[in-house]
Order: C-alpha cells, then sequence, then structure tokens
C-alpha cells in the first residue's frame, strides 16, 4: 500500500484534507492517527489570521459550504500549540504535509520561510494557490496558469522540502503544466468549488458572505474528471481530493491517476471515517488481485 507522492514516502495512500482535520490531535480520540499514510493541516500563513464572521458553514444538497476564510493561528502558533505532537505523529510513521497560505506571493514566501525555520516535522508543503490576491483585487492566485505559477517560482528556491500544490478547480490542466514547470513535485486536485445558499425565508445568505466554497459528494464527481485530465497532461503524482466518502470513492481517484487520496468532509460527517476508508480501499486493492496499489494508479481503461 506504500505510495510515494512526489518524495513524501507514504505506507499508505490515504491523506486528510487541509481545513477538515485540524492539526491532527483533534482526532486522537477516535483513533490512532498515526494508521494513515499522512495528515495534512489547517492551512496556516507567516501571520495569524481571524478568518470570517460566523455563519461560516452549512449543510447542503450531498455536501456542505464554508467560508471560514482560513482561520490560522500562523507559522509560530501552530509550531507552538502543535509541534511536538506532528514530530512525535511523523516519527510513527505518518507523514506530516503543512499547508501554506497566503494573499500575496511575499506572504507565501515570508510563510514558506518560517516552515523551514521552524517545523521540521514538515514532510512536505501544501501551497494553498486558491487563496484570494490582494494585489489583483480579490482573484484567486491560482485560477491562472501565470499566477500560479509565479508563486511557485517565488517560493521553489526557499525550501528543499517536496511542494504540493492545491489547485483552485479551474483551468486545471494548463495551471498544471504550469506548475510543472516551476518545480512543483506534486498536485492536490481539487479545492472547494464556489457556489451560493440562500436562506428563502430571509432572503440572505446561508453563510456570512454571499458565496462560499463547496464540497463533499456532490462534487466528487468533477474532481475525479479533473484528476484524470490532469493526470493525462503532466507527469507529477496527484492527490485526490473531493467528496471521498468511501473506499470506492478512493478507489475512483486512483483509477483516474492519483497517488494519494484526501478525506475531508468525511471527517466531519465521521470522525473515524480515515481509517475505515483505508481498510475498504485495501480490501478493493486486494480484490484486483494486485501485489503493489502503485499498479493501478492511472489504470482507467476508458
Amino acid at each position: 500500500m506504500a505510495v510515494d507522492l512526489g518524495g513524501i514516502k507514504m505506507k499508505n495512500p490515504i491523506n486528510t484534507a487541509s481545513g477538515t482535520y485540524g492539526f491532527g490531535w483533534q482526532y486522537e480520540g477516535f483513533y490512532d492517527v498515526s494508521e494513515l499514510g499522512a495528515i495534512t493541516t489547517k492551512g496556516c500563513a507567516a501571520e495569524p489570521w481571524p478568518g470570517n464572521p460566523a455563519p461560516r458553514m452549512t449543510e447542503i444538497t450531498s455536501g456542505m459550504m464554508n467560508s471560514v476564510g482560513l482561520q490560522n493561528p500562523g507559522v509560530r502558533g501552530l509550531v507552538e500549540s502543535s509541534g511536538e505532537y506532528l514530530q512525535r505523529l511523523r516519527d510513527k510513521g505518518c507523514q506530516v504535509i503543512c499547508q501554506v497560505a497566503g494573499h500575496s506571493v511575499e506572504e507565501y514566501v515570508a510563510a514558506v520561510e518560517l516552515f523551514e525555520e521552524l517545523a521540521p516535522f514538515a514532510s512536505g508543503l501544501e501551497i494553498n494557490i486558491s487563496c484570494p490576491n490582494i494585489a489583483a483585487g480579490g482573484c484567486t492566485m491560482g485560477s491562472t496558469p501565470e499566477g500560479a505559477a509565479g508563486v511557485i517560482r517565488a517560493v521553489r528556491p526557499r525550501t528543499n522540502k517536496p511542494l504540493l500544490v492545491k489547485m483552485a478547480p479551474a483551468r486545471v490542466v494548463e495551471v498544471a503544466q504550469a506548475l510543472e514547470a516551476e518545480g512543483a513535485d506534486a498536485l492536490s486536485v481539487i479545492n472547494s468549488i464556489p457556489a451560493m445558499a440562500i436562506n428563502v425565508h430571509t432572503r440572505r445568505s446561508r453563510l456570512s458572505r454571499p458565496t462560499g466554497g463547496m464540497s463533499g459528494p456532490a462534487l466528487h464527481h468533477i474532481a475525479v474528471r479533473m484528476v484524470w485530465e490532469v493526470h493525462n497532461a503532466v507527469k507529477l503524482p496527484i492527490n485526490g481530493v473531493g467528496g471521498v466518502m468511501t473506499g470506492e470513492d478512493a478507489a475512483e481517484f486512483i483509477l483516474a491517476g492519483a497517488t494519494s487520496v484526501a478525506v475531508g468532509m468525511a471527517n466531519l460527517v465521521e470522525p473515524a471515517a480515515a481509517p475505515r476508508i483505508l481498510g475498504e480501499l485495501e480490501a478493493w486493492a486486494e480484490e484486483q488481485g494486485v501485489k503493489d496499489i502503485n499498479e493501478l494508479v492511472g489504470a482507467f481503461e476508458g
């Protein structure tokens, strides 16, 4: 079941999606987190962000929407509050991927430099290029190949750790090719999809802002399609993200071309979902008659 996600050696393909899993220790009361191949921590910037006002989350048909605004304690706050736990977790064989947030190229660079200095437990860094670019009027940093490439070009020289990139669900093939050219090691495909939910009785948004990010089963098959498109366009390993609720959902991502799979909203619905999905995925791989799950990566036959 072991896989290599761009230099991050995972004992199995199950990862967690940033923003749904805190910093890992929040789930220790439900199961031994070190069973997983990796966890991805909540995104952190160089300085703490307060995030958006409540309400920040709402259930929708077959999923949820959020407008958390990437509230986070900053890199120093992460290290102070959770660094010892994350180091123990990595020592037990679960890789720790730290997500990096920023509103400008300079902010990404500052955060990466802090992770490099203060977080020896980080097995790799996931650059969230879906943050709004304050210098460009709020458009998503990774919504264009040029914008995405500019971020990775700036941060790549700042660290020797593997760099994943959390991709926005827009122009994924062009953006993936630009990221590959700039030295990204792996891609997380995809982030949540912009959506809207209205309370028809109050005529106001069900969130504190008009729109938010949709995640969950409703977008799973969109994400599978984008993983397949990216897999056919670049040679980088892919972390499949989007609506994974069962082992079969994870298997779809792997057949489409994902090396690893991130469990997201399922963690909020069923706190012990990730190890259950791992067990179901392992049973599927055995059923397929292969000795190594890597034989199934991209094995979709059309």
